[in-house]
């Protein structure tokens, strides 16, 4: 087994020479294991949304980000309902002293708190939450939908 380390922004000419081959494990990958369809898209199977009720995709995300953490606290936590309600999961996971920021050398995404949602057949199966500072990124918590537990997804966004 060989490992390689490969440039990919900006695209180094490893890269690109590796691209296509690359590209093909990737979406055989998404065939066998997650049985997509040859041509499925899959942009946007992790999205990066600020914490913050003003933005549109936080709010519509919302009520499903707050029934996974339910599902979640009381299936590996073994929570009872009331202690992973709405506004328990608000104050948890949304309310952050942190203030978002866009630097002029900083992220694209800006600073400050973000869930990261992984998507799967259009239904969010894993939420990290997380700070984006200016040295570092600070994992706050995760949290997943407990039938998917088989995909190690803390593993992988730990990874990631």
């Amino acid at each position: 087994l060989k490992v390689r380390v490969v440039r990919s922004s900006p695209p180094s000419s490893q890269f690109k020479a590796t691209f296509q081959e690359s590209y093909q494990v990737y979406k055989r990958y998404q065939m066998v294991i997650h049985k997509d369809p040859p041509d499925k898209p899959t942009i946007n199977q992790v999205r990066l949304v600020p914490v913050s009720f003003e933005d549109p995709q936080f709010k519509s995300s919302f009520n499903q980000s707050a029934s996974l953490f339910a599902k979640y606290q009381m299936s590996v936590h073994k929570d009872t309902p009331s202690d992973c309600g709405e506004n328990e999961f608000t104050r948890f996971l949304c309310d952050s002293p942190l203030e978002a920021e866009h630097a002029p050398n900083g992220p694209e995404c800006g600073y400050g708190s973000f869930h990261q949602q992984y998507w799967l057949d259009g239904k969010i199966i894993a939420v990290g939450v997380i700070d984006i500072l200016p040295y570092c990124v600070s994992s706050v918590y995760l949290y997943y939908d407990p039938d998917f537990s088989f995909l190690s997804l803390g593993v992988y966004s730990a990874l990631r």
